[in-house]
This record gives structure tokens, C-alpha cells and sequence, in this order.
């Protein structure tokens, strides 16, 4: 067992960071890895002898967070029923849109399944084999999603304004 964990414990950081990538936000990010763990500390006799420790753990995450984040779209909904109007919906300041423009934030605003890919093979190395288990879909349609998403990466990276334009007044 020695072995596994400390295989546990070099992935930890990477999930870690793929969390963060999801939930944008850190504390969230500690819960979803710990629930995952949890999840395939529990489901450790199902998992396949042979099969990617790294995809497997990747998988598991990626499913604990659709699944906590259909529970909130629900529990919205509800919510709205019950009070009869809907929360106000975070909009970046103009001066945030104007002086955050790299390449990361054009990241964050790809949907969550284009963050997902783009952080799985440019980020943790996985192969489209990999992705292509994890997501249970054939492997070209992880080129094709990935192609589209690097796509969209680079259309929200030259669309931002980079600096804004000042006129000279005489």
C-alpha cells in the first residue's frame, strides 16, 4: 500500500490544480479533490489493475464536479421557485476587462469541458487515449472537442484589447 500511496501523493498537487481550474476557487477545489479521493478510495477494488492511476483519479473528479454542479443548478432552480426571483449575476468591471487581458483569463472563460481538455493534455501530459477514458468517448472526438477549444482560446486571446487608445490632445 506504501506504493499507492505515495502515488496518491504526487498526484495530489495535479488534481489539486485541475480542481482549481473547474471551481475557480480554492476552497472549493480542496473539497472536490477530497471528495474524490474518498470516492476512489472506496471504489479502489473496481478500479482496473492495468488501467492509468493519473486518468482513473482525473475521471472521478471531473464526474464529482458535473455532479455537484448539476446539484447546484437544481438547488437554484428551487430557490427560485420558492423566492420568485433569481440572483444577481457576477459582471466584470470595465477596468477589470480592460487590464486583465492574458491569456489566462481567456482560459477561464473557455466552458468548463474546453478547460477540462485543454488542462488534461497541455497541462498534465495525458494522451488522447487517456481523455478519450475518461470522458467515455471515441478519440476523435477528443481531437475534434480539443481542436475547438484551442480555437476558441486563441479567438478570446487576440480579441482582447490590449492597451486602450489614447488620443493626443495639442
Amino acid at each position: 500500500m506504501n506504493e499507492v500511496d505515495d502515488q496518491l501523493r504526487e498526484l495530489l498537487p495535479r488534481m489539486r490544480r485541475f480542481a482549481v481550474s473547474l471551481t475557480r476557487d480554492h476552497s472549493s477545489a480542496d473539497d472536490l479533490v477530497q471528495s474524490s479521493l474518498e470516492k476512489a478510495l472506496s471504489a479502489w477494488n473496481s478500479k482496473r489493475p492495468e488501467g492509468d492511476l493519473r486518468a482513473w483519479l482525473f475521471s472521478i473528479l471531473y464526474r464529482q464536479f458535473l455532479d455537484a454542479h448539476r446539484r447546484s443548478r437544481r438547488y437554484n432552480r428551487m430557490l427560485e421557485l420558492f423566492t420568485g426571483g433569481k440572483e444577481d449575476h457576477f459582471e466584470p468591471s470595465v477596468e477589470r476587462t480592460i487590464v486583465a487581458q492574458t491569456t489566462l483569463q481567456a482560459f477561464d472563460r473557455l466552458n468548463t469541458e474546453q478547460r477540462a481538455l485543454l488542462l488534461w493534455v497541455s497541462v498534465e501530459g495525458l494522451s488522447y487515449n487517456e481523455v478519450a477514458a475518461i470522458l467515455d468517448v471515441p478519440v476523435g472526438t477528443v481531437m475534434s472537442r480539443l481542436s475547438r477549444a484551442r480555437q476558441a482560446l486563441r479567438q478570446l486571446s487576440e480579441g482582447e484589447i490590449t492597451t486602450p487608445a489614447l488620443r493626443i490632445l495639442k
